[in-house]
C-alpha cells in the first residue's frame, strides 16, 4: 500500500529526495517544433534518468530513490493502481484497474474493489490477499516495537520497514474481506485526512508468501488474521514466519544486477522490467495481463542513467534518446534551445535542503547548530544554481510550504527563518566561543549542484572557525538512512496531492526522518487526523517553527524542472511531481515513420 502524498516517499533523487513539502503547481511554456503527425502503436522510447536503480521496491528507507519510484510507477508498485496524480496535482481514479468509495463518514469506512480481470505479470490474479499485505506493510498493525532517541528498537518487533510513515492508516483494524476475496474493506478508528491517496496495491502477495515458507497468498491472509495487534507495553515474540516475509519485503527486492530470482520482476502495472545493465540502462515492457486503463501505446520504454545534464542534452541531439529531465541550469536552457526539441518547463514540487543530524555529537550543543546555520549562504547558493534559470527565484523560507501556497507568507512571518536572512560570521563565532567543531556532510558527488553547495557552505563556514569535511558519496542515497555524517545535503519530491510528508519527515519513527528529529513529533501525527483545513494549517505552521527554533536545519531554494523530448515522440507534457515526465506515459507515442529503435 503505498499513499501518494506531498510525499509519502519524499523520495530520494540526485536532483532531489523525493516527497514533497508542498504542492508547487506552475504553468508550462514550450518551446521548438510540436508536429501532430500520425503516431503508430508500438516502437520504443527512450528516457533519460540521473540516478541507475537499486531497488523493486521504493518503499524502503534505502529504497526510496526516484529512479525506483518512477520504475515502480509504470510496474504497479509505487504511484498507479487505484489512482494517480495528474500534472495539476488532481487525483485522479483508474476504475479500470479498481474502484474505490468512503462508504461512511463516522467511522470513515472506504471500500475497494479490484477488477476481475486484474491480474499479476505472471498470469496469477491480483486479489484482496493482495491489498491485505499491503495494508499489513502500511499500517504497522503487528509492530510491538519501543524505540529510543535514535530511532533503534530497544523491546519488541518492527517488521515492514516504510519510507514514509504508518500515521493515519494505523488506526485501522484487519480489513474486511469479501466472499469473492475481491473487495477489503478498511474502517479508520479516527478520520485521516489523506484517505483518498491510500492506494492497497504493493508487493504481490502469493510471491511474498512464497518466500516466507507458505504455499498460497491464501494461507498469508490467513497469518495475518491469526496473529494480534502489536502492544509495546507487552510485546509478544516476533512471529517468524511473519518476519521472514517483513525481511523479504524490506530488503529482498534490493539489487546490484539483473535478478536470476524471477519472482522479484512480477509487476501489477502496465510494464514488466525485462532488462537491466547497472550503470547503464534499464528495458522495461509491457505487461501481457495488465487490465488497468493505462494501457500504453508503446512497445518498450528505456531507461538510459546518464547523471550530467549536458551528457543528456547531447543524448538528445544524437537521438540516442527521446526524452530528457536534466538538471535545470542557464546552460542547459541554452543548449537545448539550440535544438530541435520541445522544451517544457516549470516549478518542480521539489526542493534542496541542508539537515542537521539530531544523532550526531556534534549537534548535541543548540548554540553549534545555530552558529553552523548562521555561516550557510543561502543567497550564494540561489543566485548560483536558481537565479540563471529563474531570475525571480527567492532563498526558501519553509520546512512545509513552497512559496507559490497561499499558506507560505503567513508561515514565513511567524517561522523564525528572518533569523538566517544574512549569512552572519560574528554571530556564529560568539555562539561557538572559541570552539571549532567538525561537520561531516553528505550529499551525493555526482550532481554539480550538491558539489556547488557544499563547496559554497565549506567556504563560508571556515570563517568561523567550523571545519566542514567532505562525506559526499555517489552512493549518498543508500547512506542516507545510516546517518553517519552530521549533516546532509539533498532533496524532496512530491507527486504534489496530501499531508503524508508531515509524519514521513517530522515524527519520531517516520521512514524519511533520516535526522532523528523528535521535536515536532506529536504536531506531525496530530495532522493526519485533523480535517479542518484551518486547524491543519495552524499545526503546519507550528512544525514550521518549531523547526527553525530547533535548528532542524535550512531549507536552500524549490527546483525549477525542464523536460524536452524529441519531435520522433508525441505526448510528453510537464508535470513538476515525483514521476517526472512519465506520469502520462499512457499517452505517449511513436511517430509512425519511425516506429521502432
Amino acid at each position: 500500500m503505498h499513499i501518494n502524498g506531498r510525499r509519502v516517499r519524499y523520495a530520494v533523487s540526485a536532483v532531489a529526495v523525493a516527497g514533497v513539502a508542498a504542492l508547487a503547481l506552475s504553468a508550462c511554456t514550450t518551446s521548438g517544433s510540436t508536429s501532430t503527425s500520425s503516431a503508430a502503436k508500438g516502437g520504443t522510447v527512450t528516457v533519460a534518468v540521473v540516478n541507475d536503480f537499486t531497488s523493486f521496491n521504493s518503499q524502503t528507507p534505502q529504497g526510496n530513490l526516484d529512479t525506483n519510484g518512477q520504475v515502480g510507477y509504470l510496474n504497479g508498485s509505487y504511484g498507479t493502481g487505484f489512482q494517480y496524480i495528474d500534472n495539476n496535482y488532481k487525483i485522479v481514479h483508474d476504475d479500470k484497474f479498481g474502484t474505490f468509495e468512503k462508504t461512511s463518514d463516522d467511522p470513515l469506512t472506504v471500500k475497494y474493489t479490484l477488477n476481475k480481470d486484474d491480474k499479476w505479470s505472471d498470469g496469477e490474479p491480483v486479489t484482496a490477499d493482495d491489498m491485505v499485505l499491503a495494508w499489513a506493510i502500511a499500517s504497522g498493525h503487528y509492530d510491538s516495537a519501543k524505540f529510543d532517541d535514535s530511532g533503534n528498537v530497544t523491546s519488541g518487533t518492527q517488521y515492514f520497514q516504510i519510507a514514509g510513515s504508518t500515521a493515519g492508516i494505523d488506526s485501522t483494524d484487519f480489513p474486511e474481506v469479501s466472499n469473492d476475496n475481491r473487495t477489503i474493506t478498511l474502517k479508520y478508528a479516527t478520520p485521516y485526512v489523506d484517505w483518498e491517496l491510500v492506494n492497497p496495491i504493493a508487493q504481490p502477495a502469493h510471491i511474498v508468501a512464497k518466500k516466507a515458507g507458505l504455499s498460497s497468498a491464501a494461507d498469508l491472509t490467513k497469518l495475518l488474521k491469526g496473529l494480534p495487534k502489536g502492544d509495546p507495553a507487552n510485546p509478544a515474540p516476533a512471529d517468524p514466519t511473519l518476519k521472514k516475509a517483513a525481511d523479504f519485503v524490506n530488503t529482498g527486492y534490493d539489487v546490484t544486477a539483473f535478478p536470476t530470482d524471477k519472482d522479484l520482476l512480477v509487476s501489477s502495472g502496465p510494464f514488466v522490467v525485462s532488462s537491466w545493465t547497472p550503470g547503464q540502462s534499464l528495458t522495461m515492457t509491457p505487461n501481457k495481463y495488465y487490465a488497468g486503463g493505462l494501457k500504453p501505446n508503446v512497445d518498450k520504454i528505456v531507461f538510459r542513467i546518464i547523471p550530467d545534464a549536458n551528457a543528456q542534452v547531447t543524448a538528445l541531439q544524437n537521438g540516442e534518446v527521446d526524452i530528457i529531465n536534466p538538471q535545470a541550469s542557464a546552460d542547459t536552457i541554452t543548449a537545448l534551445k539550440q535544438t530541435s526539441a520541445k522544451i517544457l518547463t516549470g516549478a518542480q514540487a521539489s526542493y534542496d535542503h541542508l539537515d542537521l543530524n539530531f544523532k550526531s555529537p556534534v549537534f548535541a550543543d543548540a548554540k553549534v547548530r545555530e552558529a553552523f546555520l548562521k555561516t550557510i549562504p543561502r543567497q550564494q547558493i540561489l543566485d548560483s544554481i536558481v537565479t540563471p534559470v529563474d531570475s525571480k527565484a527567492k532563498v526558501l523560507n519553509s520546512q512545509i510550504f513552497l512559496p507559490n501556497q497561499e499558506e507560505y507568507a503567513g508561515s514565513v512571518k511567524q517561522n523564525g527563518s528572518d533569523k538566517y536572512d544574512k549569512v552572519d560570521i560574528d554571530g556564529a563565532k560568539a555562539l561557538l566561543a572559541g570552539a571549532t567543531p567538525s561537520i561531516r556532510i553528505l550529499y551525493n558527488t555526482n550532481n554539480p549542484n550538491r558539489v556547488d553547495e557544499f563547496q559554497s557552505i565549506q567556504a563560508s563556514a571556515a570563517k568561523a572557525g567550523i571545519k566542514v569535511v567532505d562525506a559526499g558519496s555517489p552512493d549518498w542515497s543508500k547512506l542516507l538512512p545510516g546517518g553517519d555524517y552530521d549533516a546532509s545535503l539533498f532533496g524532496w519530491i512530491s507527486p504534489g496531492a496530501g499531508t503524508s510528508q508531515l509524519p514521513q519527515v517530522f515524527s519520531s519513527q517516520g521512514g524519511g526522518n533520516y535526522n532523528g528529529y523528535t521535536g515536532t513529533n506529536d504536531l506531525a501525527l496530530k495532522s493526519q487526523t485533523t480535517l479542518d483545513k484551518d486547524e491543519l494549517t495552524k499545526i503546519e505552521y507550528q512544525i514550521d517553527k518549531q523547526a527553525f527554533s530547533d535548528g532542524y536545519g535550512l531549507p536552500l531554494f524549490q527546483l525549477p524542472g525542464v523536460f524536452a523530448a524529441t519531435n520522433r515522440v508525441d505526448g510528453v507534457k510537464y508535470n513538476g511531481g515525483q514521476s517526472g515526465p512519465f506520469w502520462n506515459f499512457w499517452e505517449w507515442s511513436v511517430k509512425s515513420s519511425t516506429s521502432s529503435k
